[in-house]
């Protein structure tokens, strides 16, 4: 196996769901296990259609205990609040500084709307539309107070700079949000977000909004084609299609320890209900990731293990390990928050270029900004 040429390093993630698990231990045990391969994040799933704990309070539960790893749950935009939405995902990245992803889903059953009552199941196009907006609402919440907006100033009792807070007047197709947020910048400007791009509703959004878009591929040329329609999707919407990283989605069963891939793995993994899944040992696992990343296929992978606790822990301490040994994946985190991980820049404040111009917060009369000691934007 030599050196990959794919475009850029490496990445590694894995999920973490233990859906029957409601103590944090476990997870927060899985979480330094990936950790210790410097796995780029670890995700949770979540959803309204089957019981289970809530990931994003999972992911809060765990942030102390881990150190550098990301950490990236589940939170569904269809029947959620997006203003509550934006301030829980900007809290958590505060809690794990700087660490913090959101794996954007909808909930597209009648099933899961009647837990609700506020309105019907819609078709996933919609959902995947809502979702986009709620996307770009948050981003411009997180905006809303500039980086340096807290002053803290104990002689004068100024706790915030009045100037530096931003309405965002944001209206979607099903929702409003004036803002600002009453959670502060996160560290990372903007928490890494990720969709699940597999489906053709999914895309556009990812497109438009995500860092980070899986695809479930069976081929590295399945993977390829994924990439370049997601590159070019995202350049047409005025983004640098640079500043996307496409994994590949993959199940893994590392349960035939050393043993070689079962047949019809050792060219690729095989289509199953779960989607793509990988069945064999973890050097030919490596193979296989080095081989489509060499091949500039995908820019990283996103591994379900089928056994949580027995195949990471075999992914970790073989495969990642051997990647690790042969130079193709790196062995410490380059810096500290997700987006340092991941390559991927702070981005800059939309609004502090536009502070002293008409129409800011700061010049807005009844503003809360003009009220001492409020923190409260209110969605509308």
């Amino acid at each position: 196996m030599t050196a990959p040429t794919g475009r850029g390093p490496l990445h590694l993630a894995a999920a973490i769901d233990l859906p029957e698990v409601h103590e944090a231990a476990p997870y927060a045990e899985l979480a330094l296990l990936a950790e210790r391969g410097a796995l780029d994040f670890v995700t949770l799933g979540d959803s309204f259609a089957r019981p289970g704990p809530d990931a994003l309070a999972v992911a809060a539960g765990i942030a102390p205990r881990t150190g550098r790893v990301g950490l990236v749950p589940t939170v569904t935009t269809t029947h959620t609040e997006p203003f509550h939405v934006q301030a829980a995902v900007a809290t958590l990245d505060w809690v794990s500084r700087g660490r913090a992803g959101w794996l954007v889903d909808v909930s597209a059953t009648e099933a899961e709307a009647r837990l609700f009552g506020r309105r019907p199941a819609a078709p996933r196009e919609e959902l995947w539309r809502e979702a986009g907006d709620v996307a770009d609402a948050a981003a411009r919440l997180w905006d809303s107070w500039e980086d340096d907006a807290e002053i803290r100033d104990v002689a004068t009792g100024r706790f915030i700079d009045r100037d530096k807070l931003h309405h965002v007047d944001f209206a979607g197709s099903t929702f409003s949000v004036r803002g600002p947020s009453i959670v502060p910048r996160p560290p990372q400007g903007h928490p890494v977000r990720v969709v699940d791009a597999t489906a053709p509703p999914a895309r556009e959004t990812a497109a438009r909004h995500a860092d980070v878009a899986l695809v479930r591929a069976a081929s590295a040329l399945q993977a390829d084609a994924a990439r370049a329609e997601l590159r070019g999707l995202a350049a047409r919407s005025g983004r640098d299609p640079d500043a996307l990283r496409v994994f590949a989605a993959l199940v893994v069963d590392l349960g035939g320890g050393e043993c070689a891939a079962e047949p019809g793995h050792g060219g690729g993994p095989l289509p199953t209900a779960q989607g793509p899944a990988y069945r064999g040992g973890p050097v030919d696992l490596a193979e296989l990731i080095a081989d489509w990343h060499r091949a500039g296929a995908v820019d990283g992978f996103h591994l379900t293990p089928l056994e949580p606790r027995r195949d990471l822990e075999r992914l970790v301490n073989g495969t990642v390990a051997l990647l690790q040994h042969r130079g193709l994946f790196r062995t410490f985190y380059p810096g500290s928050t997700l987006r340092e991980h991941l390559g991927l820049a702070r981005p800059a404040n939309r609004y502090a270029r536009l502070a002293q111009k008409p129409g800011s917060l700061a010049q807005t009369p009844g503003s809360l900004a003009q009220k001492p000691g409020s923190l409260v934007g209110e969605p509308s």
